[in-house]
């Protein structure tokens, strides 16, 4: 077991990143952890949620001196930096490779043993869309470092107040709803909760593990189906039209080129339309997790925000 030192957690003010502090608190031993995050604002968060536990540090994660810095003193860092859409001010670069950069930069410098980052199903530095390939070369920044590094890729992920869960609850909720191609698109999400246990597991392994794994929850069916069973759990019924990929690839690219921050862009869509259907028994088993059933993942996720309503 890893000893006493604290845990580095980057992009900690996501709903995954909080969860992931917490759950750190109530490791056997407890562990101390430290927060990065890129602002004031999220300092605020991460301090209101995480306990007495968690240093916050606030840098932008882009400068591997100063992320030196924030590290000592740490012997595992838990990267979660990323976002799904890109917009004028907010570059896949500047989410994605340069903070890999400069973590597998200040890793050896800190002192770290080893690194556990959560990326997105089907990355690959060779894809076509734009999110992906950026998340795959980040992936092989990190895993060409001198800090053994563990990529767990995941999908959709389902927490109650996550963004995918609260899309969901909207589209089961509607009564009418129009997907992408009629929601043909695989799902294959995962428990929030799943997740957290998975990067637990990672960090309390005597040896730190390298390369990368695939996990995603134990079912994979169409968007179409999810929407359904998400219904169901509701109590409520919700028909479904479908909408011409070719009609919401146009929407995206006009929205990318004239607004800021637009709601849909090429690279988002793409990743949202991308087929997720992987066998987790390899990630199961190294890291002695046991997935939840779709079912009582969707009444957690779902159930719980229409409780706190």
């Amino acid at each position: 077991m890893l000893g006493a030192a604290q845990i580095l957690v980057t992009g900690a003010n996501g709903q995954l990143g909080r969860r992931v502090l917490q759950r750190l608190a109530h490791m056997q031993p407890p562990r101390r952890t430290r927060a990065v995050v890129r602002s004031e604002r999220a300092a605020k968060i991460v301090r209101a949620s995480a306990g007495a536990g968690t240093d916050v540090c606030v840098t932008s994660g882009l400068d591997a001196e100063a992320l030196s810095a924030a590290a000592a003193g740490c012997d595992a860092a838990v990267h979660l930096a990323g976002i799904l859409k890109e917009t004028r001010a907010n570059r896949y670069e500047d989410a994605h490779e340069r903070p890999a950069r400069a973590l597998a930069d200040a890793a050896p410098k800190a002192g770290l043993r080893r690194i556990v980052c959560v990326s997105i199903l089907g990355s690959r530095p060779d894809s076509r869309n734009r999110a992906l390939a950026s998340k795959g070369r980040a992936e092989e920044i990190l895993l060409r470092g001198a800090v053994p590094a563990l990529i767990l890729r995941v999908p959709m992920v389902l927490g109650s107040g996550d963004p995918a869960s609260e899309a969901l609850r909207r589209q089961a909720l509607a009564g009418r709803v129009s997907l992408v191609r009629g929601g043909a698109t695989l799902e294959q999400p995962i428990a929030a909760g799943d997740v957290v246990e998975a990067i637990a597991a990672a960090l309390a392994r005597p040896e730190p593990l390298r390369g990368a794994l695939d996990l995603a929850g134990p079912e994979s069916l169409t968007h179409r189906e999810l929407v359904l069973r998400a219904a169901r759990v509701l109590g409520r019924d919700v028909r479904i039209r479908g909408i011409p990929y070719a009609l919401a690839f146009a929407f995206a690219w006009l929205a990318e080129k004239l607004l800021a921050n637009p709601p849909l862009t090429p690279a988002m869509l793409g990743v949202l339309e991308h087929d997720d259907a992987i066998d987790p028994a390899e990630a199961e088993r190294r890291l002695g997790l046991r997935l939840t059933p779709l079912d009582e993942t969707l009444r957690r996720a779902l159930l719980a925000a229409e409780e706190n309503r």
